[in-house]
């Protein structure tokens, strides 16, 4: 092995570490962070078995890494001709991999507080309405004040994520600057 290629696998390890790293900020645990980084700065498609001795970890926690990021579309499978085991590649675009991570974050945050809003709404509409108790139904009449300022909040989020998944968001923040002078 030449030590060019060798220099090369060491700086390609920093780059593979840093992505493990910043994607436990995104509550990503840095051995599914590895796995991607392994399948970004990889060449052509890799199976299971490839990934598993380039981590260092077992197939069974691989295979569970490659779900997450299958399910967050930061992988893609992919058909190799002539082998009949999956093949992964990564989706190298940063910019749309946090697209969809967040888009579906605020998804899962809205749906979350919503179902817990409409569970608890009723309960608290009968209080504040027919509490003989005035602090009790003032604390309810506060709690669903509270409740309609969040479904402001979700209104935003979603009007957001929408503009995300559309694209439209680039017309008034372009992706570099380059593209604005253009």
């Amino acid at each position: 092995m030449s030590s060019d290629y060798e220099t090369l696998e060491q700086s390609r390890d920093i780059m593979i570490s840093a992505i493990a790293q910043t994607m436990v900020i995104y509550g990503v645990t840095p051995s599914v962070g590895r796995i991607y980084g392994v399948l970004y700065f990889a060449s052509e498609p890799l199976s299971l078995d490839d990934i598993k001795t380039q981590v260092a970890m077992s197939k069974a926690s691989v295979s569970n890494g490659m779900r997450e990021l299958l399910e967050t579309e930061m992988v893609i499978k992919v058909w190799k001709k002539g082998d009949r085991k999956d093949h992964y590649v990564a989706e190298k675009d940063f910019l749309k991999n946090f697209i969809a991570f967040f888009i579906k974050k605020i998804r899962q945050e809205r749906n979350l507080i919503l179902k817990a809003a409409q569970q608890v709404q009723p309960t608290l509409e009968k209080i504040a309405a027919s509490s003989d108790d005035p602090q009790v139904k003032g604390e309810a009449i506060k709690d669903l004040e509270q409740m309609k300022d969040s479904y402001n909040y979700f209104d935003w989020t979603m009007r957001l994520a929408n503009e995300m998944e559309s694209g439209k968001i680039f017309d008034n923040f372009p992706k570099s600057s380059k593209e604005k002078e253009q």
